[in-house]
């Protein structure tokens, strides 16, 4: 067994009609809540990832919360780098895609400029709490290296990645399908939306 799959495997994947923070619609849903519990489980998988953004010269990790903060931690002490972290909100006034953004707290703001800070987080899909964490670092100034996840589900993150020239470091990638609102076929079909 792989240290993702010994992670991920932790976690319960539902198939269904989900909505996504992201606003986008997708039929795969997984309960990261549960990737923490042990957090022992993750050793192995951390490490991992760990080993793979130690030649970047990362000076910090970031992680959205909730779950993806968590893993940052772990990165964060596995590398012995300062960790930060992202506070999850609703945008004002928007109701399209990426409604949420994310933001340092205010006592770490000044702390992060000029530093080479790697954002790590449990699984990205859509990557709604990854651009929120980016457009804040980048917002106070530091220097973004990298994207990291124990897995990336379809090709957002390689895209978003892509466009803003950091890598994107996963230790799996699976293919995923999501859809906008208006292009969802299980809208079109008048699936209900799945409880999450």
């Amino acid at each position: 067994m792989t240290p993702e799959e010994d992670a991920i495997g932790s976690t319960v994947a539902r198939s269904g009609h989900f909505l996504l923070e992201s606003g986008h619609h997708g039929d795969l849903w997984l309960d990261l809540e549960l990737l923490c519990l042990r957090p022992r489980r993750l050793e192995r998988a951390v490490a991992a990832l760990s080993e793979r953004l130690r030649s970047l010269g990362v000076e910090a990790v970031c992680g959205p919360l909730n779950e993806g903060a968590f893993v940052a931690l772990m990165v964060a002490a596995g590398l012995d780098v300062e960790f930060f972290y992202t506070e999850r909100f609703e945008r004002a006034g928007s109701d399209g895609l990426f409604p949420v953004a994310y933001r340092l707290p205010r006592p770490l703001r000044s702390r992060v400029r000029g530093r080479r800070v790697a954002i790590v987080n449990d699984v990205i899909n859509a990557g709604s709490a990854v651009r929120g964490t980016y457009a804040d670092l980048l917002a106070c100034g530091a220097v973004l290296v990298a994207l990291a996840a124990l897995l990336v589900l379809g090709d957002a993150a390689e895209r978003f990645a892509g466009e803003n020239g950091v890598p994107l470091i996963s230790l799996s990638r699976r293919p995923n399908r999501s859809w906008t609102p208006e292009e969802c076929p299980l809208c079109a079909e008048a699936v209900p939306l799945d409880a999450v």
